[in-house]
């Protein structure tokens, strides 16, 4: 028989979520984060425990699947690379590491996702009613991919990392604390030597000799002993305001205010900072995610992290319910009915239907 006349072999080729793919995935996000600039730094990472903490604390209503380890995956997901996806089984909700997807009128139908396990990943096709699929940052031009605060921000990101690791790098390698102190005269190679006792210098440590003598070889004046100090000099660089702009923009990339890391950061201010955080940002991806779930799991589900994060005015709002009781008890005894009383309180975003929130 001729070769070619035989039945070609399939060739099965791994897919790109395949179990090689997913180990060395894990390790590069493992080693520098999801894009290798920032992930790491504290600013990024304090930011990153603040939404993660508000996430486990939320209160969820409608369904028993989102737990608290779910939420928090869910948040650090979200934050780190800006959308997050789960396996809706009868047992719980199983993350996923990798997905790839299928779409419809910008709408997702189909998905094949990555499941870590202990001994090796493993690789699932659901439809996308199976899947939770939560992201952030949509663009017009991909609705269906998630964008990280810090993908958006990537100049910010970029200078404090380009900072930090030239901080770190001037703190390992410049020589710190060291002078050059002048020698008299001695050969070269002694100075060499001495030159090479020096630790953390970069380049070569410029030692020179006394030549400021008398014209009979007198003594070296006093002046010219004077030692030269070779610390580079920092604060004319302006590393620290550079640094505290960047860490600051991280920040606020994040959706919290710089001023909460303040070293005199009072108790109103840090109020003031959680209610910014929960309010502006935590709340409205809850809403997002309390959306997908309404939509995947068959019922009307509420995620509030307002409430367990004391995100308000504690006193403010005791003195908005004193005067909210002295109101309705004067108008019982006015005698208004209670459609003129919630009219009252219509005009002051207060009443039913006043569509103010």
């Amino acid at each position: 028989m001729w070769p070619f006349n035989r039945k070609p072999k399939e060739e099965t080729r791994s897919a790109a979520s395949g179990f090689t793919a997913e180990i060395i995935a894990a390790r590069e996000s493992y080693v520098s984060g999801r894009r290798g600039i920032a992930e790491l730094t504290a600013t990024a990472q304090a930011c990153v425990s603040m939404w993660e903490g508000a996430f486990a604390l939320a209160d969820v209503s409608g369904t028993d699947l989102l737990d608290r380890r779910s939420l928090a995956l869910m948040a650090r997901s979200v934050a780190l690379r800006g959308e997050a996806v789960f396996l809706i089984r009868e047992t719980g909700l199983v993350p996923c590491a990798d997905w790839d997807l299928r779409t419809r009128d910008g709408r997702p139908t189909a998905y094949r996702v990555s499941v870590s396990e202990a001994g090796g990943g493993r690789t699932e096709t659901a439809l996308a009613g199976e899947v939770l699929h939560i992201r952030i940052g949509c663009d017009p031009v991909a609705p269906y991919y998630g964008t990280a605060p810090l993908k958006r921000a990537s100049l910010t990101a970029g200078m404090l990392n380009a900072v930090e690791t030239a901080l770190a790098e001037v703190f390992e390698n410049a020589p710190l604390g060291s002078l050059i102190v002048p020698f008299p005269e001695s050969p070269e190679t002694d100075l060499e030597a001495l030159g090479r006792g020096f630790r953390g210098r970069r380049g070569r440590v410029l030692l020179r000799e006394s030549v400021a003598v008398s014209a009979a070889g007198g003594p070296t004046p006093q002046s010219d002993w004077k030692p030269a100090n070779v610390s580079p000099d920092l604060a004319n660089a302006m590393t620290a305001e550079t640094l505290a702009a960047a860490r600051e923009s991280v920040c606020t990339a994040f959706g919290v205010l710089p001023a909460l890391f303040a070293s005199n950061a009072q108790g109103p201010l840090v109020r003031e900072a959680q209610r910014h955080l929960a309010g502006w940002t935590l709340q409205p991806i809850a809403m997002l995610a309390a959306e997908e779930c309404s939509d995947k799991l068959g019922g009307e589900v509420m995620i509030d992290t307002l409430r367990p994060v004391q995100a308000f005015d504690a006193g403010g709002r005791a003195r908005a319910l004193s005067t909210i009781v002295e109101a309705l008890a004067k108008a019982k005894e006015a005698g208004l009915a209670p459609g003129a009383v919630n009219d009252a309180l219509t005009l002051v975003n207060w009443g039913e239907g006043d569509k103010a929130a």
